[in-house]
């Protein structure tokens, strides 16, 4: 099963919320890198998809 364009986006805006309020809250650094690495994850897919 394939992802679309939009469903993909819409993981990633929120993958970056998550990111973004990880930060801005001082979370510890571990938490924060994890929610990175699954935001490049997602990204990265959005680049192998060509869209």
């Amino acid at each position: 099963m394939e992802i679309s364009k939009e469903e993909l986006v819409v993981c990633i805006e929120q993958a970056r919320k998550k990111l973004d309020g990880s930060i801005e809250n001082g979370e510890d650094y571990r938490y924060i890198y994890e929610k990175s690495v699954e935001l490049d994850r997602l990204i990265e897919i959005y680049i192998a998809m060509e869209y």
